[in-house]
Order: C-alpha cells, then sequence, then structure tokens
C-alpha cells in the first residue's frame, strides 16, 4: 500500500510538471469561522471535590483559513490550505492547524500533501452526527464548560467516532481520494510517524521507541439521494507499527450513517481504538446518535448523544463517557446564525481509587460566523 500511495502521488506531480503553463491566475481565497458561547454551568461530583466551575464563561473556537488555488489549461487545479487559530491555544505552538497541498482533476481525483487528517478520519466526518448547535457532540468540546475526568483521549473513540491511530493528529501525510462514483468515493493515507502536529518531522527513526511508525488508513463514503430521501454511509479502518515493549500494534475503526426526508436528519456512528497495551488497558469504544429537524423558515432544531467508554485493565473498572445536547438554531442571513442549547455530561476516573466522577449541565448561547 505504502509504494501504491507514493507511486500515485508521483505520478500526479509528473503529469502536473509535464504540461504546459496556464495564462489561468490564483484565486486567492480565504475564510473562516468565528463561534462564540457564552454559558452558565452547574458541576458537581467527587472529581471536582474543592473546586468550583459554576457560573458564566465565555467559549470561542474560530480560525482564519487561506486556501488559494490555480486551474491549469490541463484541467488540473493545484491548491494550498493553511488554517490559522484565532485562539493561542489552539493548532501547533504558532497556532497553524493545518496546512497541506492539493493536487486534484476530474479524471485523477484528489491527492493531499501534508500536515492534515487522515482519509479515514476525513471520510468518516461526512456522516457526522446530526444535531444543533456549534457546540459539538461528537467531539470533546463541552470540557470547554465541564471538566472531564479519565475517559479517553484526542481522537479516540471514548469522546468521539472521528478517531485516528493512537490519537494522531494533522501530521505529515500522504493522502489520495478517487473520484467519485456514483456516489462512492474511496480515500487511503499514509504517515510515516504520529509524532508531531504541523511540524516537519526532519527524519524518522523507526526504531524509535514511543511514537507510532508507518502509519496506513483507508475509508469510504457513499453519498446519494433517492426520491427525496438522502443517504449517507461510512467506514474507516487504520493501523500502525509500534517499537514499545509490550504493545501491539495499535488500530482504529468505525462506522457510521445518516439518513435525511422530509426535513429531518437522523444518524448514528460508531468507532473503537485498540491501543495495544497489555489487558486491552487505554483501549476506547463509542458512539453517537442523534436527529434533526429543520421547521419551515429559519430554525432548526436537535437531540444527540455520544457515549464512549475507556478500558483501564487491570480487573479496574472503566472510565465512562457520556453527554447530551438539545438545541435550536435561527439563521440570521448569510453566515450568521444564532444558538441556543442545553447540554448534559458525566464522567468517570476508573484508573483513579474511589472511580471519581463529574456531571455536569450547561445553558448557553452562541453567535455563528461562517465567512
Amino acid at each position: 500500500m505504502k509504494k501504491h500511495l507514493l507511486s500515485t502521488s508521483a505520478i500526479a506531480l509528473g503529469v502536473a510538471m509535464a504540461a504546459p503553463a496556464s495564462a489561468q491566475e490564483w484565486n486567492m481565497k480565504w475564510g473562516g469561522f468565528a463561534n462564540t458561547h457564552v454559558g452558565i454551568t452547574d458541576v458537581s461530583g467527587t472529581g471536582v471535590t474543592g473546586a468550583d466551575f459554576d457560573g458564566v464563561d465565555v467559549y470561542t473556537n474560530s480560525e482564519i483559513i487561506f486556501s488559494p488555488s490555480v486551474t491549469l489549461d490541463n484541467g488540473m487545479t493545484f491548491g494550498f490550505s493553511v488554517q490559522m487559530e484565532a485562539m493561542n491555544n489552539g493548532g501547533g505552538a504558532v497556532g497553524i492547524d493545518e496546512s497541506y497541498v492539493t493536487i486534484e482533476s476530474d479524471t485523477l481525483g484528489k491527492v493531499v500533501l501534508g500536515s492534515e487528517n487522515s482519509a479515514g478520519y476525513l471520510l468518516m466526518g461526512s456522516v457526522y452526527t446530526p444535531g444543533v448547535s456549534s457546540m459539538a457532540i461528537n467531539s470533546r468540546s463541552l470540557s470547554a464548560f465541564i471538566p472531564v475526568t479519565g475517559s479517553g483521549g484526542f481522537r479516540q473513540a471514548a469522546l468521539s467516532s472521528l478517531t485516528e491511530v493512537a490519537g494522531n493528529n494533522d501530521v505529515q501525510r500522504i493522502t489520495y481520494f478517487t473520484p467519485s462514483f456514483n456516489g462512492l468515493t474511496l480515500g487511503a493515507s499514509y504517515a510515516a510517524t504520529s509524532a508531531g502536529n504541523t511540524t516537519n518531522n526532519f527524519g524518522v527513526n523507526r526504531n524509535a521507541v514511543g511514537p507510532v511508525f508507518d502509519i496506513f488508513d483507508i475509508g469510504a463514503k457513499y453519498s446519494q439521494s433517492f426520491n427525496g430521501v438522502d443517504v449517507g454511509l461510512a467506514a474507516r479502518w487504520g493501523t500502525g507499527d509500534t517499537n514499545t515493549v509490550g504493545r501491539s500494534d495499535p488500530t482504529t475503526w468505525g462506522v457510521g450513517g445518516t439518513i435525511g426526508v422530509s426535513g429531518f436528519t437522523f444518524g448514528a456512528t460508531y468507532a473503537e481504538n485498540d491501543n495495544g497495551f497489555a489487558g486491552g488497558a487505554g483501549d476506547q469504544e463509542g458512539w453517537s446518535v442523534g436527529a434533526s429537524y429543520d421547521i419551515a423558515g429559519p430554525w432548526t432544531v436537535g437531540l444527540s448523544t455520544y457515549q464512549g467508554e475507556t478500558s483501564n485493565g487491570g480487573g479496574a473498572p472503566s472510565s465512562d463517557y457520556e453527554a447530551y445536547l438539545l438545541g435550536a438554531s435561527r439563521s440570521l442571513g448569510a453566515g450568521v446564525s444564532w444558538d441556543v442549547y442545553y447540554a448534559y455530561m458525566e464522567t468517570n476516573n476508573g484508573a483513579v481509587a474511589g472511580n471519581p466522577g463529574i456531571d455536569g449541565n450547561l445553558l448557553a448561547t452562541a453567535i455563528n460566523l461562517s465567512f
């Protein structure tokens, strides 16, 4: 698979370099989003003994995205995307979330080179759990207001079905997507190492202990409409190599689907991370279910949940995560919407004596800008 991916990229680059120069100009496109939440919380449980997380707070999630591109006379489009986090604790050390080059055409498909999530992750994202509000339930976003204890890790199944092998994120990667065949798109990715996030590797020592190496991901999605019924299906699988003593090679897999009819959208996802540690410690699984209804006019309402579990091994209780979100969103105009929502989240830490837990209620509103 590794050789095939590398060959595909080499062919794409070779065709592009052999093409005649284009008189076309670059499309200097930029955009982004800004989601700002104001919420009031009520948090309790043995996991927050002596702390006070009750009260009003503000949470902002926003990015500026630069995505210039040019289409040559031969029909091939070259593009570049860099996503700059608007908050200092986002992205990498300098606030850059993703940075990658794309090469695509109707017949070639699409090649992605650089710091981006895997093909499996991106294709699973096409069946994201339906619901309402920019406070995503199929992620750990609620931890912006309510602390999480003991459950899962970033890009892993206890907190989100949008998983990566061993939780890697935006590492240097080669990805290829096929053109759509009657709604079916396939994808495959290769990354040399799980170390780093939007950084160069500067040499990869595959005999080193710790990171995961030679990460392969595959995925598929199907999207089609039948007499007013919209159907979306997706699946992914990935694995990598590790030299950590006592640890087997980690894997992840997931499936999901959505169906939309007469203003209603229903969907569900399921994912697992096998992280390869003895006794299943650190293995994770999770699932989501959601529904939304687009009311005639500017309002959409929805209800969604995510349920996750992390194995602690050695006979210890698992660490569990559950979250629910009921919300409504009103479109105010082009690229502007207003959310109101209620969320409940509960977690526990089975790896700690007494299995301390945290539960919290959140009532919030948000203004969302997309430009």
